[in-house]
C-alpha cells in the first residue's frame, strides 16, 4: 500500500514506488515534456530517478509525489519537496512535473500549493524554493501562483534558472496585516 501524504480537493499525492515506473515513462519519455530537462529518460534511468525519490523519503522524510486524480486514480504526473544545492546552501525546492494531457487544468498549481502548507506546518521549513528553467513561462507561473518571488537567476544543471522563494515570515508578516 502507498503511503498518501496529501490530499487537496481534486489530488491525492502518495509516496512513490517501483510500481510508478511506466507512469512515469509517459512523462520521462515525452520529448515536449521534457524540454527544460538535460534529456528524455528511459526505463533504467526511471528506475534510477524512482531510486533517488526513495533515498529522499529516507533522508530528508521527503521527496518526489506521485500526484492521481482524487476520484478516479489517474496518474497526472509529480510533485513534492525535494533537496537542492543552491550556491553552496541546501535547499528545498517544490519540484512539479505533469503529463502532457494533464497540462492546463490547475493541477500543478494545487499540487505545489499542498506542498508550500506541507513544507511550513508539517516540516517546520523557513523557506522554499523552486528552481524553473529562465525559459520555462508555465512552471515560472506556477512559482508565482503559490507567493512564490524571484531573487535572482543562478547557473545549474548547465543553464540558467531563475530561484524562486517564499519564507515562512513572509507569511506570518502577510497574515498579521
Amino acid at each position: 500500500m502507498r503511503k498518501i501524504v496529501i490530499t487537496t480537493e481534486r489530488l491525492t499525492l502518495k509516496e512513490m514506488n517501483h510500481d510508478h515506473v511506466r507512469d512515469l515513462l509517459e512523462i520521462f519519455s515525452d520529448p515536449e515534456a521534457m524540454t527544460y530537462y538535460p534529456s528524455t529518460k528511459n526505463i533504467q534511468e526511471t528506475s534510477e530517478w524512482v531510486d533517488w525519490t526513495i533515498s529522499n523519503y529516507k533522508k530528508y522524510g521527503v521527496g518526489l509525489w506521485i500526484v492521481e486524480d482524487k476520484k478516479s486514480g489517474e496518474f497526472l504526473g509529480q510533485c513534492g519537496i525535494v533537496p537542492q544545492e543552491v550556491e553552496g546552501s541546501l535547499v528545498m525546492e517544490i519540484g512539479y512535473l505533469f503529463a502532457r494531457r494533464a497540462w492546463g487544468h490547475g493541477y500543478a498549481t494545487e499540487a505545489a500549493l499542498a506542498c508550500k502548507h506541507f513544507g511550513f506546518e508539517q516540516m517546520n521549513l523557513p523557506k522554499i524554493v523552486s528552481l524553473p528553467d529562465v525559459k520555462n513561462i508555465p512552471s515560472i507561473k506556477v512559482a508565482e501562483r503559490i507567493g512564490m518571488k524571484v531573487e535572482k537567476k543562478i547557473h545549474k544543471w548547465g543553464k540558467d534558472v531563475f530561484v524562486y522563494s517564499v519564507s515562512r515570515s513572509s507569511l506570518e508578516k502577510n497574515q498579521c496585516e
